[in-house]
């Protein structure tokens, strides 16, 4: 037990302790807590609704009643990974405090790597040991399968990596069932779009919400600077640039955007995706570029490798849309597809990252190490894909695999669209024709600089039904949702409905942006025909509150119906005239309303009874009771007592 445990120690530290914040900056690598800063989290609730969690701490399972297995998803960028090796640094180090201290075992597998693998023996003693460990695979299993002897986690990080994700009888899929190691802790890690299927209800979820205005900053004087005015400064441009600020919600791109902005970048000028990611991008080659040149080679050569990708775009491509998504090459392989000369510039410069990983040539044989190669983060070799992607639409008969799962691969197709307005038109025209492909165009049209005729048709079919801006969704979704809605209003394409499910925070009763629990704002939309406003169970909407969303109601000039959802307005004594235009429904959850001009009171839906003073106290008495245990009711009652 000692021996192993002082060996995936051992290995642990060579994980966490080599984090590159900018991979191009060679000489500076961290170890992972110099670098980690909490995100924001939640946990889904009995009732799949999402609460706050207070530190990565909460998430420890076998703890306050938390399930055996717990998925960790996110965005990509959003820190899953960085989190895991905090988890494996808080166990090798033994952190006080930290409930990861606490196991006897605790095993981290990245299962990009464990494509092929037949059992987690095989995986541990290949990935989780040292080359020259002196346990055997049997001692391995005997150890992981002692029952209420000893306390075992085991990460599997990079689920949406995972090569063998599609084989249902995979060794993984076996322990999240629980048809093996019933006993262990699972912690999985993986991005939102690709949870595993048919896990039970006892599966615990906790999904990363991304770095807000405080966890930036804390990153920035903690690794980049602590020159207050140099803080200040970095912090600024992202104030001044909302698409700056819905992007380095992203941990992954909140880091690169602090240390590039501290180096001198006017990064608050980009305006989208993928110029944000463009820059980056060259940032990383002209740094090498320059270093290069200054030692004699030739910078037009370089500028040849830099600009010439073809290549590299199309592994990326065939890796990203084929079933297994293998992302991980064979150096030889790699070296020879690209030229060495190029494989050398794009290593260097941090986008390729060269690495050794462990083998076993055939059963019963010593493990061997091969030198691999993988691109730094998955969104990189999206990038590249994406140029490929635009070759490939060129050719009208191009039509996107049906096996991509489009959300997953939501930057690969937003970059697309960013590069080439041709190319993007086209990418939009394929996505408006598949079933699932609605969401993917909120994400796509705004990376446009213009709309085609096309492109305003396929948007025209988007917004002809329901358009979601879900609590649940990202900021960058709901960011793209937004703009896609203010360009639809612009070109005068008629929306039918806007649907704000849970997200709607607040209004102003003197200014029409309704704020989003996310921080963003719903401007008024000329074009905009029903407007319905979901709120959380057991709200009680203010006198200013409803006001504001009347008037936001009377400035939308095509609107025909406002409803509200789930929630307790107030009595007023009078609503604006100008509403005569605008059906008003209102609907607590428990039975509904409608505004009529005629008495200039609420109707009941059913009965058709004007809703009295009297009636209207016995509803708010009905209501808190009903929603009594709920988040709302529970802090009204706390501010009485």
């Amino acid at each position: 037990m000692s021996t192993f445990i002082r060996e995936l120690k051992k290995t642990g530290s060579f994980l966490y302790d080599k984090i590159q914040p900018i991979p191009y900056i060679k000489k500076e690598v961290y170890s992972v807590d110099s670098v980690f800063i909490e995100v924001g989290m939640e946990r889904q609730d009995e009732r799949y609704n999402w609460k706050t969690l207070g530190s990565y701490h909460d998430i420890f399972p076998g703890e306050k009643g938390n399930p055996r297995i717990q998925i960790i998803e996110g965005d990509p960028g959003y820190g899953k990974s960085t989190l895991a090796l905090q988890m494996v640094y808080d166990w090798c180090k033994e952190v006080p405090n930290s409930p990861f201290s606490r196991p006897d075992i605790l095993i981290c597998l990245n299962l990009r790597q464990l494509g092929g693998m037949e059992s987690i023996v095989q995986a541990i003693k290949q990935f989780a040991l040292p080359l020259d460990s002196e346990l055997e695979p049997q001692d391995v299993e005997q150890l992981i399968r002692k029952k209420g002897k000893n306390n075992i986690w085991v990460i599997f990080d990079a689920y949406d990596e995972y090569p063998d994700q599609h084989n249902k009888d995979n060794f993984v899929m076996q322990i999240l069932e629980g048809k093996i190691l019933g006993h262990v802790n699972i912690l999985l890690t993986t991005r939102s779009s690709c949870i595993p299927p048919g896990l039970g209800a006892l599966t615990g979820r906790i999904r990363l919400t991304g770095f807000d205005d405080a966890a930036q900053e804390r990153y920035i004087r903690k690794v980049v600077t602590g020159d207050n005015e140099a803080v200040k400064k970095i912090l600024e441009q992202l104030n001044i640039n909302p698409t700056l600020g819905v992007l380095c919600q992203a941990p992954l791109f909140s880091v690169m955007y602090a240390h590039l902005a501290h180096k001198g970048g006017m990064l608050h000028k980009l305006s989208s995706v993928t110029e944000f990611f463009g820059h980056m991008i060259s940032c990383f080659l002209s740094h090498k570029q320059n270093k290069l040149s200054g030692a004699g080679d030739s910078p037009e050569n370089l500028q040849t490798h830099a600009d010439t990708h073809a290549a590299l775009d199309k592994l990326a491509f065939e890796a990203l849309t084929s079933e297994m998504q293998q992302l991980v090459w064979d150096r030889t392989f790699f070296g020879r597809k690209l030229g060495e000369e190029f494989y050398k510039l794009y290593v260097d410069a941090g986008i390729l990252v060269e690495e050794e990983e462990t083998y076993i040539p055939a059963p019963g044989k010593l493990p061997q190490r091969k030198r691999v190669v993988r691109f730094y983060h998955k969104l990189f070799g999206e990038w590249y894909a994406a140029y490929h992607l635009i070759e490939c639409v060129k050719s009208r008969s191009y039509i996107l695999p049906e096996n991509i799962n489009l959300y997953d691969l939501k930057f690969f197709l937003m970059f697309a669209c960013g590069l080439d307005q041709p190319g993007g038109s086209q990418v939009i025209k394929l996505l408006g024709e598949r079933e699932d492909g609605a969401k993917s165009v909120v994400l796509c049209a705004p990376q446009l600089k213009e709309w085609s005729h096309d492109i305003q048709t396929t948007v025209r079919g988007i917004v002809s039904s329901r358009v979601d801006i879900d609590r649940a969704d990202s900021r960058l979704l709901q960011r793209s949702t937004i703009q896609l809605l203010e360009l639809a209003s612009q070109h005068k394409i008629p929306i039918s409905q806007v649907w704000l499910d849970g997200s709607f925070s607040s209004v102003d009763p003197d200014s029409l942006p309704l704020v989003l629990h996310s921080g963003l704002c719903l401007p008024s939309l000329s074009t905009l025909q029903e407007l319905v406003i979901a709120t959380e169970y057991g709200r009680e909407v203010t006198v200013d509150e409803c006001t504001g969303l009347l008037n936001y109601a009377i400035h939308s000039q095509l609107l025909k119906e406002l409803t509200i959802y789930l929630c307790l307005l107030p009595w007023m004594d009078s609503f604006p005239t100008s509403l005569d235009n605008v059906k008003v429904l209102w609907d607590t959850g428990i039975n509904g309303h409608e505004y009529t001009l005629q008495s200039g009171r609420w109707q009941n839906d059913e009965s058709g009874e004007i809703l009295t003073r009297g009636a209207y106290d016995d509803l708010v008495t009905e209501f808190r009771e009903v929603f009594r245990d709920l988040l709302w009711q529970k802090q009204r009652r706390a501010k009485i007592e």
